[in-house]
């Protein structure tokens, strides 16, 4: 490839990323070759998230249409194993030495359509904004409650990615405790908002904007982008332009261009990888931070093309044997030319 290996700083969590392309990988060395990816029917008689197995269900706890026609399109159903439950006491407790507290919470399965073999890369805009609307609404209604500190919509694709139904869905799980590494994360945009006076997310948003190398896709509300530090290869973040802390805050204008843009990111992937696992996940404010300003929320997304080894188990340091500038360009059609600059971002010098 041409560049020596590079350790990459993310100015959001203060943690190092080794960027290694001399480990060899190009970026068409990624393509999953379609292993063990068999085409699904339609509806699978043993899937309990295909319409008419809803006897096999434990409950329903709301659904969705598309506009302008009957029958659902996204569900909202309990997980049948969940990792939490909110008939738990959400009060702690010692054993001895040692903390705990019930497994408080929720976990939910999001079921973005009634057919078994959709994908969200290749469903309709409709069915998509559906998905995204859902999103917004569950995540909206559990935050009502005073005890869920924090709420994660997430998406696992593929085996590899810790999924176990192939059906396409989605998940939200509730906590009521605020996790270290979450926390580290406002502390750090807390600390570069005392020294700066500035949002981090604002100035690399502002930054990724002017500088190109790794912008994938821009729209009126998002800018999606390989971020300069990605943990791992073709990691896309889709930062909303308008400063908020909360998911819960996003306008309807902004799920439409949401919709847009993760439509578009991951047919890229799908088209330019051969479908490959991945996970993304809505990193927002926990409660008692949805006003604050240093916070914004975002979309993070990671595919599962490499594995994880001693020397980054034991140091929490991931080793990226792809470089981000060049994972951007192949995912703009391999396009060697940076994207022309964008206008309507603050694109000063940055510290």
């Amino acid at each position: 490839m041409g560049m020596a290996s590079e350790i990459r700083q993310d100015k959001t969590s203060g943690r190092w990323v080794i960027i290694a392309p001399t480990r060899g990988k190009r970026p068409s060395d990624f393509r999953r070759h379609k292993e063990g990816r068999e085409s699904q029917p339609i509806h699978d008689p043993r899937c309990p998230f295909c319409a008419g197995n809803e006897q096999t269900l434990p409950g329903i706890i709301m659904e969705s249409s598309l506009p302008g026609q009957t029958g659902w399109q996204t569900r909202v159903v309990p997980n049948k194993y969940p990792a939490l439950t909110p008939e738990a006491d959400a009060s702690r407790y010692r054993r001895g030495i040692y903390l705990a507290m019930p497994g408080y919470g929720r976990h939910e399965v999001i079921i973005e359509s009634p057919l078994h073999n959709q994908d969200l890369a290749t469903m309709s805009p409709a069915a998509v904004a559906t998905v995204i609307e859902t999103y917004h609404r569950r995540y909206v209604e559990v935050m009502k409650e005073r005890n869920n500190l924090m709420a994660i919509v997430f998406r696992n694709h593929g085996i590899r990615a810790g999924t176990s139904l192939l059906h396409p869905h989605s998940q939200l799980m509730v906590t009521g405790i605020v996790p270290q590494w979450v926390r580290w994360r406002e502390n750090e945009a807390q600390d570069y908002f005392d020294e700066w006076g500035r949002c981090v997310y604002c100035d690399i948003l502002a930054f990724e904007a002017r500088d190109r190398q790794r912008v994938i896709l821009e729209n009126t509300s998002f800018l999606a982008f390989v971020p300069f530090a990605a943990e791992v290869p073709f990691e896309v973040w889709l930062v909303p332009k308008r400063h908020q802390a909360d998911f819960g805050r996003i306008s309807d204008e902004e799920k439409k261009d949401l919709t847009s843009a993760l439509r578009d990111i991951l047919a890229r992937l799908c088209r330019k990888l051969d479908n490959p696992d991945y996970n993304y996940m809505i990193n927002t404010s926990t409660r008692h931070q949805t006003e604050q300003p240093q916070l914004h929320w975002f979309l993070q997304l990671q595919p599962r093309l490499t594995t994880q080894a001693g020397f980054e188990i034991r140091t929490g340091m991931h080793i990226n044997p792809s470089v981000p500038e060049e994972d951007a360009a192949y995912l703009n059609e391999a396009s060697p030319h940076a994207p022309a600059a964008a206008e309507g971002l603050d694109t000063e010098t940055f510290s």
